[in-house]
């Protein structure tokens, strides 16, 4: 318990010295969470290149409004809900772009569909989030791929905790399904 409030500890005085200006402060933030904040990203989008972009955009908002942050939460849980909030926004965006392709998304399928024998688990589990709705993915990737407890994702997400549980539970089924049919 004292390993995390002086942890808890360190984070508000890192971000009071960079609310100040110290320039230091907010790079520690950011050596301190990039990690984090690159696998929260990366399980999301599925997409290196979009999950660094997004993982900057998170900590260059964070820089931007770090005067609203009061330590309510704790500072992972607080950068963490800015990452899923623009990884959401970032499915979003792929949703509706995702009717101009859906020829060449057709083509693609097909060709994914003879490669998934080849790959190796983790490639398989990638692909299947890929395909996981946005509400119950973010909840998977919190929870089981993070490490978050129930009543952290429950406050990164803004969510109850039974709505966690259940979109927790539905999530795993959607995604059992999805990786069945895929090794099929």
């Amino acid at each position: 318990m004292e390993k995390t409030l002086s942890k808890y500890t360190e984070d508000i005085e890192l971000v009071a010295r960079a609310k100040n200006g110290d320039l230091t402060a907010f790079e520690e933030i950011v050596k301190k969470y990039k990690s984090m904040m690159a696998k929260v990203t990366i399980g999301m989008l599925g997409n290196r290149e979009d999950a660094e972009d997004v993982g900057q955009d998170a900590f260059i908002r964070f820089y931007h409004s770090m005067h609203q942050y009061n330590a309510e939460a704790s500072l992972s849980t607080y950068l963490t809900r800015i990452a899923i909030n623009l990884s959401i926004n970032e499915l979003k965006k792929r949703q509706s772009k995702k009717w101009l392709s859906l020829e060449s998304k057709h083509e693609q399928f097909h060709t994914d569909e003879i490669s998934y024998k080849q790959r190796d688990e983790k490639e398989i589990v990638d692909k299947a989030l890929e395909q996981l709705e946005t509400k119950y993915k973010s909840v998977v990737v919190l929870r089981l791929m993070q490490g978050f407890s129930t009543k952290e994702t429950a406050e990164i997400l803004n969510l109850p905790l039974g709505t966690v549980l259940s979109r927790l539970s539905r999530g795993q089924e959607k995604l059992k399904e999805i990786i069945t049919k895929m090794e099929r």
